[in-house]
């Protein structure tokens, strides 16, 4: 086995594009037509546009989304927005670009910066894009069984309880906002009556049954009044009835049935939207609480993605009835079960991608294929991990680590080069001006960023209690800056490792026994392969390879003024326990075909949904204007595809180095 060093690699080659959204949306008229059927009310306009617009499963903290409440500005709206920051729930600023992505990436990193700058294969490189389409890249889960995830079947479990159809359409879109209203306690009505026409008993069940599925924590009962019939809404127990709606969702709990199991999975099919971003789409359609969802594995955006949820005590029929009024949304596969997903319990993910144009011969992708398939890849954390600013958020971590919070918060909010939404920098230049939060807060459209948040806390604690300001950031957040510079570490070490030890195990290496590192002795050595090697992200419950790279992890923590022998820190949340990760990852199910293509706008495979419409598979000819290569791969939990992409085309995968290569980045 032969490894190389990136140094040598042609900046020529390929260049990794983000095209401009090429999903084949439909029409204007489509989209009011599925908004109708949706009977949105006023709080959820706008949201038929949320899906008009790099991907893989991202391991460590997800990144989370929510809404703010925008135009109050009062103690009200922060108590309702630190509420909202219970569930960990932040809204990532946004804008549209108003200057060029290559001109903004000028100052981001590029994977020297980082630690990445070895390759395992001996390979010639070749140009290819990656990700000219979203529709190019698709994940498929790997359950806890082993099982890949498909969206196959969109039938609804039969269950004799559930109540009709028609309780989607017997409600107008007035009735269905004062209803909202009511159940928000955002009027002053204590009821909401509503007339039965065409009055029967079986109309008035229908009414009964919407009114308490759409909106939970509404009762219902019939009144005479003049001699006609109608249904009256009102709050069972007031505020604390709702608030353990908003809090525990516990929609009903007499009203779903005890044979029953108490969460619905079901597999989601989405298209350019990430995991949290979904998840709280579906919660405001469904008006309940983003923490009722669980799942696996958060996904990124800019793919087609599939992936297994859970929710509670949400029926398959309601959920199904969402594929009425979302766009580049699917959901399917509905089965009732007694628990929710966790966390991790994933098996891994299997990836289809599509390397277009590319320029290597057939020789050199059987070359990268076979070494692909035979020795792995170096399992590096990938560029996502980092951040694409100027600032990385390795850098953000390490005074966290260092408890240096001074530091900390002008990392955060200082003036910076680089990637920057036109809000942001006014608000950054305000706050350099002045070093007032409330200030600088008020330049911000919307709050809900890390900035907004940091910003909020030091309004409210006080710039001398930076450690409590910090603090409003939601958990995961604040987490992924102290991950992120671990996994800067890892990836420096691997590299020198790789340097001085090259791609065989050798003594004082570490391995794993269960959950146990030990390490490799003298006579053991040719019981183990590289595959086997495991190296440790620092902190205060791992042990380090007994060979000269231990020094090297000395050296780098003790030059970030970090003291290897204590990682524990003063504030809980922010030890360091460390883990072990494995150095190289041979993927599984790897397999691979070159094609042939005229159109670039053409996709090159099916989808779960293209299957489910019927569609013929593309049809390829023997000679085309370009060529594109499709590989599929299955990855453990944890590890980065596009880590995978870097070693069969031998080129840097950072956004910095494409934008320069590729200025259309954004056409």
């Amino acid at each position: 086995m032969e490894m190389t060093e990136m140094t040598g690699v042609s900046l020529k080659r390929g260049a990794l594009v983000v095209e401009d959204n090429d999903s084949g949306v439909p029409a204007e008229e489509t989209k009011k037509q599925k908004l109708s059927e949706c009977s949105l009310t006023k709080g959820q306009v706008g949201l038929q546009n949320d899906f008009l617009s790099i991907s893989e499963d991202v391991p460590g903290p997800p990144d989370t989304v929510s809404t703010g409440k925008g135009g109050k500005n009062s103690e009200a709206q922060l108590e309702d927005e630190e509420e909202e920051e219970a569930d960990g729930l932040s809204e990532e600023c946004e804008e549209e670009e108003s200057e060029s992505f290559a001109d903004m990436m000028k100052h981001g990193l590029t994977e020297a910066d980082v630690g990445i700058t070895k390759f395992v294969s001996s390979h010639q490189g070749f140009s290819g894009i990656l990700k000219e389409r979203y529709s190019d890249f698709v994940v498929h889960e790997i359950g806890k069984d082993g099982r890949i995830s498909h969206l196959n079947d969109l039938s609804i479990p039969v269950d004799e309880e559930d109540p009709s159809e028609d309780i989607f359409t017997v409600l107008t879109a007035e009735e269905k906002q004062r209803l909202e209203e009511l159940q928000l306690f955002k009027n002053k009505e204590t009821s909401v009556a509503i007339e039965v026409i065409e009055d029967t008993k079986e109309k008035r069940t229908v009414i009964h049954q919407a009114i308490k599925s759409l909106f939970p924590g509404l009762e219902t009962k019939t009144e005479d009044r003049e001699g006609k019939k109608y249904i009256v809404a009102y709050h069972a127990a007031g505020k604390k009835a709702l608030a353990k709606v908003r809090t525990a969702a516990d929609p009903r709990k007499h009203s779903w049935p005890k044979s029953r199991g108490s969460y619905c999975h079901f597999v989601l099919y989405k298209e350019n939207k990430d995991t949290m971003d979904a998840i709280n789409v579906l919660s405001r359609y469904l008006r309940v609480k983003p923490n009722i969802f669980s799942y696996m594995g958060t996904k990124d955006k800019r793919a087609i993605t599939v992936q297994e949820i859970a929710v509670l005590k949400i029926t398959a029929q309601r959920l199904a009835h969402l594929n009425k009024c979302l766009m580049n949304f699917k959901l399917g596969n509905f089965s009732y079960q007694k628990n929710p997903l966790k966390l991790g319990e994933l098996q891994g993910n299997h990836f289809t991608v599509v390397l277009r144009n590319i320029t290597g011969t057939d020789d050199q992708v059987q070359q990268a294929m076979n070494s692909l398939r035979e020795i792995g890849f170096i399992n590096y954390y990938g560029m996502q991990r980092f951040g694409t600013t100027a600032v990385p958020t390795y850098q953000v971590g390490r005074a966290i680590l260092q408890n240096s919070w001074t530091e900390v918060m002008d990392l955060i909010l200082k003036p910076r080069s680089g990637a920057e939404k036109g809000y942001l920098v006014k608000c950054r230049e305000e706050w350099a001006k002045t070093k007032d939060p409330a200030a600088a807060l008020r330049k911000l459209p919307v709050k809900r960023c890390v900035e907004g948040q940091l910003l909020r806390g030091l309004s409210k604690y006080g710039m001398k209690n930076i450690v409590s300001a910090f603090g409003i950031i939601p958990r995961n957040n604040r987490l992924m800056y102290i991950h992120s510079y671990q996994s800067y570490v890892w990836n420096n070490m691997v590299s020198k490792r790789i340097e001085d030890y090259g791609l065989k195990p050798v003594p004082g290496d570490l391995v794993l026994k269960g959950a146990t590192a030990s390490y490799i002795e003298e006579d053991d050595v040719n019981n183990y392969s590289i595959h086997d090697v495991v190296m440790p992200l620092p902190g205060f419950d791992v042990i380090y390879p007994k060979h000269k790279i231990q020094e090297a992890y000395r050296e780098m923590l003790t030059a970030d003024n970090l003291d290897i022998d204590n990682m524990r820190h003063k504030i809980r949340d922010y030890s360091l326990s460390g883990a072990y990760r494995k150095i190289i990852i041979r993927p599984q199910n790897v397999s691979w075909e070159v094609v042939a293509y005229d159109d670039p706008k053409i996709p090159l495979f099916n989808t779960d949904v293209d299957n489910l419409e019927g569609k013929p598979p593309p049809v390829f000819a023997s000679e085309g204007k370009y060529r594109a290569l499709k590989m599929d791969f299955s990855l453990p939990p944890s590890t980065y595809a596009t880590m995978a992409i870097r070693e069969v085309l031998k080129m840097d995968t950072s956004i910095k180095n494409q934008t320069q290569l590729n200025t259309t980045w954004l056409r």
